[in-house]
Protein backbone atom coordinates (compact mmCIF):
# COMPACT_ATOMS: atom_id res chain seq x y z
CA UNK A 1 0.00 0.00 0.00
CA UNK A 2 1.27 3.75 -0.66
CA UNK A 3 1.48 6.12 2.60
CA UNK A 4 -0.76 8.77 2.54
CA UNK A 5 2.07 11.66 1.55
CA UNK A 6 2.88 10.07 -1.66
CA UNK A 7 -1.61 10.08 -2.86
CA UNK A 8 -2.68 6.51 -0.96
CA UNK A 9 -4.37 5.50 1.40
CA UNK A 10 -2.62 4.85 4.73
CA UNK A 11 -2.40 7.60 7.14
CA UNK A 12 0.68 8.65 8.60
CA UNK A 13 0.45 8.01 12.14
CA UNK A 14 3.81 8.84 12.75
CA UNK A 15 3.59 12.33 11.86
CA UNK A 16 0.38 12.91 14.17
CA UNK A 17 2.71 11.70 17.47
CA UNK A 18 5.68 14.53 16.63
CA UNK A 19 5.92 17.57 18.24
CA UNK A 20 4.54 20.70 16.31
CA UNK A 21 7.20 23.46 16.20
CA UNK A 22 5.64 26.53 18.10
CA UNK A 23 2.08 25.36 19.25
CA UNK A 24 2.95 24.99 23.06
CA UNK A 25 4.35 29.11 22.96
CA UNK A 26 1.65 30.28 21.02
CA UNK A 27 -1.19 28.29 23.91
CA UNK A 28 0.96 29.29 26.33
CA UNK A 29 0.23 32.97 25.68
CA UNK A 30 -3.59 32.50 25.30
CA UNK A 31 -3.53 30.55 28.72
CA UNK A 32 -1.34 32.84 30.53
CA UNK A 33 -4.48 35.50 29.50
CA UNK A 34 -7.05 32.95 30.29
CA UNK A 35 -5.95 33.41 33.48
CA UNK A 36 -6.14 36.52 33.95
CA UNK A 37 -10.05 36.63 33.29
CA UNK A 38 -10.82 34.05 36.24
CA UNK A 39 -10.01 36.99 38.68
CA UNK A 40 -11.42 39.89 36.33
CA UNK A 41 -9.59 43.23 34.91
CA UNK A 42 -11.31 45.75 36.71
CA UNK A 43 -8.71 45.68 39.50
CA UNK A 44 -5.38 43.76 37.78
CA UNK A 45 -2.62 42.38 39.93
CA UNK A 46 0.85 41.80 38.86
CA UNK A 47 -0.40 38.13 37.69
CA UNK A 48 -2.92 39.80 35.13
CA UNK A 49 -0.36 42.79 34.10
CA UNK A 50 1.89 39.70 33.13
CA UNK A 51 -0.74 37.60 31.31
CA UNK A 52 -1.62 40.52 29.35
CA UNK A 53 1.74 41.39 28.40
CA UNK A 54 2.26 37.94 27.39
CA UNK A 55 -1.01 38.39 24.73
CA UNK A 56 1.05 41.63 23.09
CA UNK A 57 4.31 39.93 22.74
CA UNK A 58 3.01 36.83 21.08
CA UNK A 59 0.86 39.58 18.51
CA UNK A 60 4.17 41.53 18.20
CA UNK A 61 5.03 42.31 14.47
CA UNK A 62 1.68 41.30 13.78
CA UNK A 63 -0.97 43.80 12.11
CA UNK A 64 -2.64 43.46 15.64
CA UNK A 65 0.31 44.69 17.74
CA UNK A 66 -0.35 48.32 18.27
CA UNK A 67 -3.69 48.03 19.32
CA UNK A 68 -3.55 44.79 21.50
CA UNK A 69 -0.15 46.36 23.62
CA UNK A 70 -2.43 49.54 23.65
CA UNK A 71 -5.02 47.09 25.07
CA UNK A 72 -2.89 45.29 27.39
CA UNK A 73 -1.93 48.86 28.79
CA UNK A 74 -5.67 50.28 29.19
CA UNK A 75 -6.24 46.61 30.80
CA UNK A 76 -3.25 46.02 33.12
CA UNK A 77 -4.62 49.54 34.52
CA UNK A 78 -7.97 48.91 34.81
CA UNK A 79 -8.56 51.34 32.16
CA UNK A 80 -10.16 49.34 29.53
CA UNK A 81 -13.14 49.82 27.24
CA UNK A 82 -15.03 48.31 25.44
CA UNK A 83 -12.55 48.23 22.08
CA UNK A 84 -9.91 47.32 23.97
CA UNK A 85 -11.41 44.46 24.80
CA UNK A 86 -11.85 43.82 21.73
CA UNK A 87 -8.54 43.90 20.68
CA UNK A 88 -7.43 41.06 23.26
CA UNK A 89 -10.44 38.80 22.50
CA UNK A 90 -9.14 39.41 18.52
CA UNK A 91 -5.25 38.58 19.65
CA UNK A 92 -6.60 35.75 21.53
CA UNK A 93 -8.64 34.65 18.52
CA UNK A 94 -5.60 34.91 16.31
CA UNK A 95 -3.17 33.14 18.27
CA UNK A 96 -5.74 29.95 18.96
CA UNK A 97 -5.92 30.38 15.14
CA UNK A 98 -2.59 30.04 14.49
CA UNK A 99 -2.55 26.69 16.99
CA UNK A 100 -5.11 25.36 14.43
CA UNK A 101 -3.58 26.40 11.08
CA UNK A 102 -0.32 24.27 12.22
CA UNK A 103 -2.32 21.32 13.67
CA UNK A 104 -4.77 21.73 10.32
CA UNK A 105 -1.37 21.27 7.94
CA UNK A 106 0.27 18.18 10.17
CA UNK A 107 -3.06 16.64 9.21
CA UNK A 108 -3.11 17.61 5.49
CA UNK A 109 0.61 15.60 6.11
CA UNK A 110 -0.41 12.83 7.40
CA UNK A 111 -3.49 12.29 5.21
CA UNK A 112 -1.67 13.38 2.25
CA UNK A 113 -4.80 15.75 1.69
CA UNK A 114 -5.15 19.51 0.67
CA UNK A 115 -7.12 22.10 1.32
CA UNK A 116 -8.49 24.75 -1.00
CA UNK A 117 -10.36 27.97 -0.92
CA UNK A 118 -12.20 27.70 -4.00
CA UNK A 119 -15.93 27.26 -4.29
CA UNK A 120 -17.77 24.31 -6.68
CA UNK A 121 -19.47 26.08 -9.21
CA UNK A 122 -20.77 29.65 -10.15
CA UNK A 123 -20.85 32.16 -7.50
CA UNK A 124 -23.48 34.26 -6.11
CA UNK A 125 -24.04 37.08 -3.63
CA UNK A 126 -23.81 37.80 -0.77
CA UNK A 127 -26.84 38.19 1.59
CA UNK A 128 -27.51 42.04 1.80
CA UNK A 129 -29.33 42.38 4.82
CA UNK A 130 -27.20 43.73 7.91
CA UNK A 131 -26.74 43.32 11.82
CA UNK A 132 -28.50 45.78 13.92
CA UNK A 133 -25.98 48.01 15.67
CA UNK A 134 -27.72 48.41 18.87
CA UNK A 135 -28.12 44.93 19.84
CA UNK A 136 -24.29 43.94 18.55
CA UNK A 137 -23.10 47.29 20.81
CA UNK A 138 -25.58 45.78 23.91
CA UNK A 139 -23.73 42.34 23.77
CA UNK A 140 -19.91 43.49 23.53
CA UNK A 141 -21.36 45.84 26.46
CA UNK A 142 -22.60 42.83 28.48
CA UNK A 143 -19.06 40.88 27.13
CA UNK A 144 -16.90 43.62 28.55
CA UNK A 145 -18.69 43.38 31.79
CA UNK A 146 -18.25 39.99 32.28
CA UNK A 147 -14.07 40.78 31.68
CA UNK A 148 -13.94 42.89 34.41
CA UNK A 149 -15.64 40.98 37.04
CA UNK A 150 -14.02 37.87 36.09
CA UNK A 151 -15.32 34.15 36.30
CA UNK A 152 -14.86 34.35 40.12
CA UNK A 153 -16.72 37.79 40.21
CA UNK A 154 -19.78 36.19 38.67
CA UNK A 155 -23.23 36.56 40.22
CA UNK A 156 -26.85 36.46 39.11
CA UNK A 157 -27.11 39.91 38.41
CA UNK A 158 -24.38 40.05 36.07
CA UNK A 159 -25.39 36.73 34.06
CA UNK A 160 -29.00 37.93 33.76
CA UNK A 161 -28.00 40.85 31.81
CA UNK A 162 -27.80 39.00 28.42
CA UNK A 163 -31.11 37.73 28.58
CA UNK A 164 -32.71 40.84 27.14
CA UNK A 165 -30.48 40.68 24.36
CA UNK A 166 -30.48 37.25 23.21
CA UNK A 167 -34.40 37.92 24.05
CA UNK A 168 -34.01 40.35 21.31
CA UNK A 169 -31.63 39.03 18.79
CA UNK A 170 -33.65 35.81 18.65
CA UNK A 171 -36.07 36.64 15.98
CA UNK A 172 -33.28 38.15 13.95
CA UNK A 173 -31.46 35.27 11.52
CA UNK A 174 -28.86 37.19 11.25
CA UNK A 175 -27.91 37.75 14.95
CA UNK A 176 -28.82 34.36 15.45
CA UNK A 177 -26.25 32.76 15.41
CA UNK A 178 -24.24 35.12 18.46
CA UNK A 179 -27.75 34.83 20.33
CA UNK A 180 -26.97 31.04 20.49
CA UNK A 181 -23.55 31.46 21.67
CA UNK A 182 -24.47 34.21 23.96
CA UNK A 183 -27.40 31.90 25.30
CA UNK A 184 -25.61 28.90 25.84
CA UNK A 185 -22.71 31.13 27.37
CA UNK A 186 -24.65 32.66 29.71
CA UNK A 187 -26.34 29.35 30.56
CA UNK A 188 -23.13 28.07 31.81
CA UNK A 189 -22.88 30.66 34.00
CA UNK A 190 -25.86 30.90 35.93
CA UNK A 191 -25.75 27.45 36.53
CA UNK A 192 -21.92 28.18 38.13
CA UNK A 193 -23.10 31.43 40.12
CA UNK A 194 -21.31 32.74 42.66
CA UNK A 195 -18.34 32.28 40.73
CA UNK A 196 -16.74 33.03 44.07
CA UNK A 197 -17.88 29.74 45.04
CA UNK A 198 -16.27 27.49 42.47
CA UNK A 199 -14.11 25.30 43.14
CA UNK A 200 -12.46 24.70 39.44
CA UNK A 201 -13.24 27.02 36.80
CA UNK A 202 -13.76 25.60 32.74
CA UNK A 203 -10.60 28.50 32.53
CA UNK A 204 -10.38 27.92 28.42
CA UNK A 205 -13.70 26.79 27.88
CA UNK A 206 -15.19 30.16 29.15
CA UNK A 207 -12.32 32.48 27.40
CA UNK A 208 -13.54 30.77 24.40
CA UNK A 209 -16.85 31.24 24.55
CA UNK A 210 -16.30 35.25 25.64
CA UNK A 211 -13.65 35.93 22.84
CA UNK A 212 -15.45 34.07 20.07
CA UNK A 213 -18.79 36.00 21.49
CA UNK A 214 -16.75 38.65 21.19
CA UNK A 215 -15.61 39.13 17.71
CA UNK A 216 -18.72 38.00 16.61
CA UNK A 217 -20.34 41.42 17.90
CA UNK A 218 -18.48 42.94 14.97
CA UNK A 219 -21.12 43.69 12.33
CA UNK A 220 -21.06 41.23 9.64
CA UNK A 221 -18.92 38.71 11.59
CA UNK A 222 -21.17 36.05 11.36
CA UNK A 223 -22.44 36.31 7.69
CA UNK A 224 -22.14 32.68 6.40
CA UNK A 225 -21.17 33.93 2.65
CA UNK A 226 -22.70 31.07 0.03
CA UNK A 227 -19.73 30.95 -2.61
CA UNK A 228 -20.92 29.02 -5.40
CA UNK A 229 -23.40 25.79 -5.63
CA UNK A 230 -23.07 22.08 -6.37
CA UNK A 231 -24.12 19.94 -9.11
CA UNK A 232 -23.02 16.48 -8.94
CA UNK A 233 -22.72 12.92 -6.68
CA UNK A 234 -22.64 12.87 -2.87
CA UNK A 235 -21.24 9.91 -1.54
CA UNK A 236 -21.52 10.15 2.49
CA UNK A 237 -18.83 8.57 4.79
CA UNK A 238 -20.59 8.86 8.45
CA UNK A 239 -22.91 11.16 10.34
CA UNK A 240 -21.24 13.21 13.74
CA UNK A 241 -24.44 14.07 16.42
CA UNK A 242 -24.11 16.55 19.00
CA UNK A 243 -26.03 16.40 21.82
CA UNK A 244 -27.03 18.88 24.09
CA UNK A 245 -30.33 19.29 26.90
CA UNK A 246 -32.12 21.30 24.42
CA UNK A 247 -30.92 21.13 20.91
CA UNK A 248 -29.49 18.38 18.42
CA UNK A 249 -27.51 18.24 15.42
CA UNK A 250 -26.42 15.94 13.12
CA UNK A 251 -23.53 16.48 10.92
CA UNK A 252 -23.15 14.38 7.67
CA UNK A 253 -19.68 14.06 6.42
CA UNK A 254 -19.24 13.28 2.77
CA UNK A 255 -17.12 12.86 -0.56
CA UNK A 256 -18.80 15.21 -3.21
CA UNK A 257 -17.91 14.66 -7.10
CA UNK A 258 -18.22 17.48 -9.37
CA UNK A 259 -20.54 16.56 -12.03
CA UNK A 260 -18.15 18.75 -14.60
CA UNK A 261 -15.82 16.10 -12.96
CA UNK A 262 -13.68 18.39 -11.05
CA UNK A 263 -11.45 17.34 -8.38
CA UNK A 264 -13.54 15.71 -5.46
CA UNK A 265 -13.93 17.76 -2.20
CA UNK A 266 -15.44 16.79 1.06
CA UNK A 267 -18.28 18.41 2.63
CA UNK A 268 -20.56 18.81 5.29
CA UNK A 269 -23.95 18.58 5.38
CA UNK A 270 -25.65 19.74 9.30
CA UNK A 271 -29.08 19.90 10.17
CA UNK A 272 -30.24 20.99 13.30
CA UNK A 273 -33.38 21.44 15.82
CA UNK A 274 -34.54 21.88 19.14
CA UNK A 275 -35.45 19.00 21.50
CA UNK A 276 -37.17 18.70 25.13
CA UNK A 277 -34.94 16.86 27.34
CA UNK A 278 -36.77 13.68 27.50
CA UNK A 279 -36.22 12.56 23.63
CA UNK A 280 -32.70 10.45 23.69
CA UNK A 281 -31.11 8.02 22.01
CA UNK A 282 -32.99 6.95 18.92
CA UNK A 283 -35.28 9.22 19.35
CA UNK A 284 -33.56 11.89 18.44
CA UNK A 285 -33.93 10.40 15.10
CA UNK A 286 -37.56 11.46 15.08
CA UNK A 287 -36.74 14.92 15.56
CA UNK A 288 -33.95 15.61 13.13
CA UNK A 289 -35.79 13.30 10.23
CA UNK A 290 -38.08 15.65 8.48
CA UNK A 291 -36.23 18.29 8.09
CA UNK A 292 -32.86 16.60 5.67
CA UNK A 293 -33.69 13.65 3.20
CA UNK A 294 -29.76 12.74 3.17
CA UNK A 295 -30.40 11.14 6.65
CA UNK A 296 -32.49 8.59 5.08
CA UNK A 297 -29.58 7.72 2.48
CA UNK A 298 -27.14 7.72 5.06
CA UNK A 299 -29.40 4.90 6.56
CA UNK A 300 -29.59 3.12 3.43
CA UNK A 301 -26.15 3.21 2.26
CA UNK A 302 -26.93 5.25 -0.96
CA UNK A 303 -25.68 8.18 -3.16
CA UNK A 304 -27.79 11.22 -3.46
CA UNK A 305 -27.42 13.54 -6.56
CA UNK A 306 -27.68 16.73 -5.88
CA UNK A 307 -28.70 19.98 -8.31
CA UNK A 308 -27.37 23.68 -7.99
CA UNK A 309 -27.29 23.08 -4.14
CA UNK A 310 -25.58 26.17 -2.50
CA UNK A 311 -22.55 25.52 -0.30
CA UNK A 312 -20.73 27.78 1.71
CA UNK A 313 -16.80 28.71 1.61
CA UNK A 314 -15.96 26.14 3.96
CA UNK A 315 -17.37 23.31 2.41
CA UNK A 316 -20.84 23.39 4.23
CA UNK A 317 -23.78 22.64 1.84
CA UNK A 318 -27.13 24.57 3.07
CA UNK A 319 -28.86 21.34 2.82
CA UNK A 320 -32.51 21.71 0.65
CA UNK A 321 -34.44 18.83 0.02
CA UNK A 322 -35.66 20.03 -3.56
CA UNK A 323 -32.25 20.11 -4.60
CA UNK A 324 -31.74 16.31 -3.87
CA UNK A 325 -32.69 13.15 -4.92
CA UNK A 326 -31.52 9.85 -3.32
CA UNK A 327 -28.55 7.61 -5.73
CA UNK A 328 -26.92 4.60 -6.16
CA UNK A 329 -26.08 2.20 -3.58
CA UNK A 330 -22.81 3.71 -1.67
CA UNK A 331 -21.03 1.80 0.65
CA UNK A 332 -19.34 4.45 2.91
CA UNK A 333 -16.36 2.23 3.14
CA UNK A 334 -15.88 1.50 -0.50
CA UNK A 335 -16.13 5.30 -0.77
CA UNK A 336 -13.31 5.72 2.11
CA UNK A 337 -11.20 3.39 0.51
CA UNK A 338 -11.27 4.70 -2.68
CA UNK A 339 -12.22 8.51 -2.83
CA UNK A 340 -11.37 9.76 0.73
CA UNK A 341 -7.43 9.71 0.45
CA UNK A 342 -7.81 12.26 -3.07
CA UNK A 343 -10.50 14.08 -1.68
CA UNK A 344 -9.96 18.15 -1.07
CA UNK A 345 -10.92 19.87 2.21
CA UNK A 346 -12.35 23.31 1.84
CA UNK A 347 -10.53 26.17 3.98
CA UNK A 348 -11.95 26.89 6.82
CA UNK A 349 -13.10 30.47 7.56
CA UNK A 350 -10.18 32.80 9.08
CA UNK A 351 -13.22 33.12 12.48
CA UNK A 352 -14.06 29.50 12.77
CA UNK A 353 -9.95 28.76 12.92
CA UNK A 354 -9.38 26.80 16.69
CA UNK A 355 -8.83 23.22 17.23
CA UNK A 356 -12.17 22.16 18.32
CA UNK A 357 -12.71 22.57 14.66
CA UNK A 358 -10.95 20.22 13.55
CA UNK A 359 -13.04 17.05 12.06
CA UNK A 360 -11.24 15.60 9.33
CA UNK A 361 -12.41 12.15 7.90
CA UNK A 362 -9.80 9.58 8.11
CA UNK A 363 -9.53 5.68 7.12
CA UNK A 364 -8.09 3.72 9.13
CA UNK A 365 -7.50 -0.22 8.57
CA UNK A 366 -4.48 -3.09 9.68
CA UNK A 367 -4.68 -1.44 13.23
CA UNK A 368 -4.38 -3.23 16.60
CA UNK A 369 -7.04 -2.03 18.71
CA UNK A 370 -5.40 -1.74 22.81
CA UNK A 371 -8.37 -1.27 25.48
CA UNK A 372 -6.25 -0.57 28.54
CA UNK A 373 -6.92 2.11 31.79
CA UNK A 374 -6.18 4.95 29.59
CA UNK A 375 -8.76 3.65 27.06
CA UNK A 376 -8.92 2.51 23.47
CA UNK A 377 -6.14 3.11 21.26
CA UNK A 378 -4.97 1.95 17.65
CA UNK A 379 -1.51 0.90 17.26
CA UNK A 380 -0.96 1.78 13.55
CA UNK A 381 2.58 0.42 11.95
CA UNK A 382 4.33 0.47 16.03
CA UNK A 383 2.33 4.28 16.54
CA UNK A 384 -0.63 4.90 18.74
CA UNK A 385 -3.45 7.00 18.38
CA UNK A 386 -5.64 7.39 20.97
CA UNK A 387 -9.88 6.81 19.93
CA UNK A 388 -12.05 9.03 21.28
CA UNK A 389 -15.21 6.49 22.37
CA UNK A 390 -17.14 8.96 24.63
CA UNK A 391 -17.94 10.80 20.93
CA UNK A 392 -19.64 7.43 19.78
CA UNK A 393 -23.50 8.30 19.92
CA UNK A 394 -25.91 6.59 21.35
CA UNK A 395 -28.72 7.29 18.96
CA UNK A 396 -27.16 4.32 16.70
CA UNK A 397 -25.59 0.73 17.12
CA UNK A 398 -22.19 1.50 17.13
CA UNK A 399 -20.67 1.17 20.05
CA UNK A 400 -17.26 0.75 21.98
CA UNK A 401 -16.91 -2.83 21.99
CA UNK A 402 -17.54 -2.96 18.51
CA UNK A 403 -15.00 -0.20 17.92
CA UNK A 404 -12.40 -2.58 20.09
CA UNK A 405 -13.29 -5.29 17.76
CA UNK A 406 -12.83 -3.90 14.76
CA UNK A 407 -10.01 -3.96 12.26
CA UNK A 408 -11.26 -0.77 9.69
CA UNK A 409 -12.73 2.46 10.66
CA UNK A 410 -13.85 5.62 9.41
CA UNK A 411 -13.97 8.37 11.46
CA UNK A 412 -12.81 11.92 12.40
CA UNK A 413 -9.47 13.06 13.23
CA UNK A 414 -9.41 15.42 15.83
CA UNK A 415 -7.34 17.04 18.31
CA UNK A 416 -8.34 17.07 22.15
CA UNK A 417 -6.22 17.49 25.13
CA UNK A 418 -2.94 18.42 23.65
CA UNK A 419 -3.15 14.91 21.56
CA UNK A 420 -4.19 13.87 18.13
CA UNK A 421 -7.46 11.50 18.90
CA UNK A 422 -10.21 9.73 15.96
CA UNK A 423 -13.77 9.32 16.45
CA UNK A 424 -15.49 6.89 15.06
CA UNK A 425 -17.89 7.48 12.56
CA UNK A 426 -18.33 3.21 11.77
CA UNK A 427 -16.20 0.22 12.52
CA UNK A 428 -15.82 -3.13 10.08
CA UNK A 429 -15.48 -6.24 11.94
CA UNK A 430 -15.38 -9.87 10.49
CA UNK A 431 -17.85 -12.01 11.09
CA UNK A 432 -18.15 -16.02 9.79
CA UNK A 433 -15.04 -14.68 7.42
CA UNK A 434 -17.77 -11.86 5.77
CA UNK A 435 -16.84 -8.42 6.67
CA UNK A 436 -19.69 -6.40 8.63
CA UNK A 437 -20.26 -2.40 9.22
CA UNK A 438 -21.63 -1.23 11.65
CA UNK A 439 -22.88 2.45 11.73
CA UNK A 440 -22.99 5.56 14.07
CA UNK A 441 -25.79 6.88 11.74
CA UNK A 442 -27.45 3.14 10.98
CA UNK A 443 -30.98 4.21 12.56
CA UNK A 444 -31.04 7.66 10.93
CA UNK A 445 -33.61 6.39 8.79
CA UNK A 446 -35.35 3.99 11.06
CA UNK A 447 -34.75 1.05 12.36
CA UNK A 448 -36.02 -2.67 12.81
CA UNK A 449 -33.40 -3.07 15.55
CA UNK A 450 -35.33 -4.05 18.94
CA UNK A 451 -33.11 -1.17 21.30
CA UNK A 452 -33.48 1.73 18.61
CA UNK A 453 -37.60 0.86 18.02
CA UNK A 454 -37.88 0.81 21.61
CA UNK A 455 -35.79 4.29 21.86
CA UNK A 456 -38.25 5.59 19.01
CA UNK A 457 -41.63 4.57 20.53
CA UNK A 458 -40.50 6.51 23.54
CA UNK A 459 -39.57 9.30 22.11
CA UNK A 460 -42.76 9.37 20.18
CA UNK A 461 -44.39 8.80 23.50
CA UNK A 462 -42.96 11.54 25.06
CA UNK A 463 -43.57 13.75 22.03
CA UNK A 464 -47.22 13.21 22.64
CA UNK A 465 -47.28 13.78 26.37
CA UNK A 466 -45.71 17.03 25.61
CA UNK A 467 -47.77 18.37 22.86
CA UNK A 468 -50.67 17.55 24.63
CA UNK A 469 -49.25 19.31 27.34
CA UNK A 470 -48.74 22.23 25.10
CA UNK A 471 -52.52 22.48 23.69
CA UNK A 472 -53.63 22.66 27.71
CA UNK A 473 -51.53 25.82 28.17
CA UNK A 474 -52.39 27.52 25.24
CA UNK A 475 -56.51 26.88 25.28
CA UNK A 476 -56.17 28.33 28.94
Amino acid sequence: MVPAHQGGGVMRVDLLTETVAGLDEALAAVDSFDRALVVGLLRPHAVQAAGLAELANAVAGTPLAGRVAEAAEKAAAGAAGEDHFMALAAARAALVGSVHDALAERVEEATGRSRSGESTGETVPEPAARQAANLLAAARSWLADLARCGWKGIDHDVVSGAATVVSAMLPDPDLRRLATVLDGFAAELAASCPGSALDRVPVRRWADLWSRAMVLTVPGAADVPVTGTATGRLLPLGVDVQEHATAVQAQVHAVFEPADGAASRLVRANVSVPKPDTVVGAGLWQLLRPHMSLLAAVSEGRSMDLTDMPVTSEGDLLWSDARARSGTPADPFATARVALSTATAFATAPLDRHPARIAAPVFLEGYRAQQDDDGLTFTVAGHRLAVDTDRIPTAGPLTPEAVAASQACVGLLRWDAGVFVVQPLAAETTVRKKPVAVHAGAWAGGTTDKAGARAEKAATDAGAVLRERAGRLLRK
